[in-house]
């Protein structure tokens, strides 16, 4: 039997969210709708997406709910809203099934797609060069050894479940038994990153936030990875003028951006009663801000890193 998924840092969100009897709030992330069922008890009005049809299916139906199957980058077709709430990364209940292929620990097809459509991870990985799988691995997994194992995985081709990937990471850069951390666990995480574009969808999500976000609105964003949490992290500074706008790559910005965020909270991280509860939250960062009146910043100006 596996464990019931726990939503991380509940507590510490609602109050973020500061809901209002009536208000409309946007979950992002609904996977088991555990932030949802709290939103919802707090007196909101949720409109909840997911991309994952499986999710969408397996929810329980609320007079104050509307479920959307879409990515969160185009939760602004909500409308006007005074919150929004995103938990980024992998739902548990994807990681429990092997059939969806997200997970090294037990075999099943080399899938990873949240949508269940598009290029898998055995799509990718069975046609992609050898210094792309490199590079994917090293920028999205960290991983020191990403080009010893891309090799292996093309020297292994073709690949077709999770084990074949796993053997083939374990087999570049060796395994012992018991060790703590699984050796493909840096490979696995970077190729499901790669697979449901996860960097870039949060950067739109982000940008669509501030779309739907009244004036006094609030945003609130649970991640797990480095990389994302610095994502948020760049657009909140950028955005309530902490950070000058621009890049590097695009000419200087004339105008001053009036600042679309305020408020922004320092990072809340879980307390070791929670982790205790719920190991899975013991990489989690939250951060969040309350939105200005100030109109949303034009797209070209949606790059944060």
């Amino acid at each position: 039997m596996t464990a019931p998924h726990l939503p991380v840092l509940l507590d510490e969100v609602l109050t973020a969210l500061a809901i209002g009897p009536g208000e409309r709030h946007v979950d992002g992330t609904y996977g088991a709708g555990g932030y949802t069922a709290a939103m919802l008890k707090a007196g909101a009005d949720v409109v909840a997406f997911d991309r994952d049809p499986d999710a969408i299916a397996a929810a329980r139906p609320h007079d104050r709910l509307t479920l959307v199957q879409d990515c969160f980058s185009r939760l602004d077709q909500a409308g006007d809203v005074d919150g929004v709430v995103l938990d980024i990364g992998v739902s548990s209940m994807q990681i429990d099934q092997p059939g969806r292929g997200f997970s090294f620990q037990s075999d099943g097809p080399l899938d990873m797609r949240m949508e269940q459509a598009g290029p898998s991870a055995a799509d990718f990985l069975n046609t992609a060069d050898e210094t792309e799988i490199a590079d994917i691995i090293y920028t999205l997994g960290d991983e020191k050894k990403s080009r010893r194992i891309a090799h292996a995985i093309v020297d292994a081709r073709p690949l077709a479940t999770t084990m074949d990937l796993s053997r083939a990471v374990r087999r570049a850069v060796g395994h012992k038994p018991g060790e703590k951390k699984d050796p493909a666990t840096r490979t696995f995480q970077a190729i499901r990153m790669h697979v449901n574009r996860e960097l870039g969808e949060l950067e739109d999500g982000l940008a669509a936030a501030e779309r739907a976000l009244k004036p006094g609105g609030r945003l609130a964003v649970v991640t797990f990875h480095s990389l994302e949490d610095r994502m948020v992290k760049l657009f909140l500074r950028r955005r309530s003028g902490a950070e000058p706008a621009g890049s590097r790559h695009l000419p200087a910005v004339a105008a001053v951006r009036v600042p679309s965020f305020e408020a922004v909270g320092k990072p809340v991280r879980a307390t070791e009663a929670e982790v205790a509860r719920n190991p899975r939250a013991r990489s989690a960062t939250l951060r969040s801000a309350r939105r200005t009146a100030a109109p949303a910043w034009p797209a070209h100006e949606s790059l944060i890193s």
